[in-house]
């Protein structure tokens, strides 16, 4: 008699949005497999693996994947630009998101969307061997990545806002993330947040998500913030860095004993 089939497993980032709960995770921005791994186990959902603004490269992405192996947070990686080659990089080093930055059109939207599925649906070349052995599926590893691959699209200038409809409408978009710092910058704000221009751009975005029925991100960097953004609708949170919760935990120790961190001085 042959032994019974694995049950199926399933992105479980994937099935908490599904259920309407929060996720929330840790960007990892050190190039560094220990920091990835440790923070896989800490609590977060998934870790955001940072390779547009951080020195992470593939080489060191594919032993996070592989470290993080069992641990409760699943890898995600936000590549330099959203391009059909450079998702196919980070998904066949077997990341089971992608984060597309800077998706300002309907056509970059449905870019992202193709890149992460195969034929006949996407675009995404089979070439996959890496990622089949970090995620091997009863039903195969196609069948499996097409259903749980999560598809980030990146809101963050205002080329995207003035066609938000139009992107938010693409199917197989998963999340619409705010990236609300570039965003402010797009808006000539400079970053800041407490704006009513930016305000303005976020409440069309969300408006576009609930429209077309797909789960809203943003950065949060405290628990007010998460608690607070929930009550607007979004369900998929961007926390700080390794270095952040490094530097908080730090000031935490040291703040007491007047040891706080001097600012930064000009070279």
């Amino acid at each position: 008699m042959s032994p019974p089939a694995a049950p199926k497993w399933h992105n479980p980032v994937k099935q908490k949005l599904a259920r309407g709960e929060p996720v929330i995770g840790l960007v990892v921005s050190v190039n560094n497999v220990e920091v990835a791994a440790h923070g896989a186990g800490l609590g977060f959902d998934f870790l955001w693996i940072e390779m547009e603004h951080c020195p992470i490269t593939l080489d060191t992405l594919r032993n996070m994947v592989l470290a993080t192996r069992g641990l409760p947070a699943v890898p995600f990686a936000r590549p330099p630009v959203n391009e059909l080659w450079t998702a196919k990089r980070v998904l066949d080093a077997g990341v089971l998101g992608v984060i597309f930055p800077f998706t300002r059109t309907p056509d970059l939207a449905r870019q992202a969307v193709a890149a992460c599925r195969y034929p006949p649906v996407g675009l995404r070349g089979s070439g996959a061997d890496l990622a089949q052995a970090r995620w091997p599926a009863p039903e195969g590893y196609y069948d499996f990545a097409d259903a749980n691959i999560l598809v980030v699209a990146v809101v963050e200038d205002t080329s995207a806002v003035s066609r938000i409809d139009e992107i938010a409408a693409t199917p197989g978009i998963d999340v619409l993330f705010i990236g609300t710092s570039d965003l402010s910058f797009s808006l000539g704000l400079r970053g800041r947040q407490d704006e009513p221009k930016l305000d303005a751009a976020v409440e069309k975005i969300v408006a576009a998500g609930k429209k077309h029925g797909k789960v809203l991100g943003r950065p949060a960097r405290t628990v007010q913030q998460i608690k607070q953004y929930q009550k607007q609708g979004f369900l998929f949170f961007m926390t700080g860095t390794d270095l952040d919760f490094m530097a908080a935990g730090a000031a935490e120790l040291l703040g007491p004993l007047g040891r706080a961190t001097p600012p930064l001085q000009p070279p």
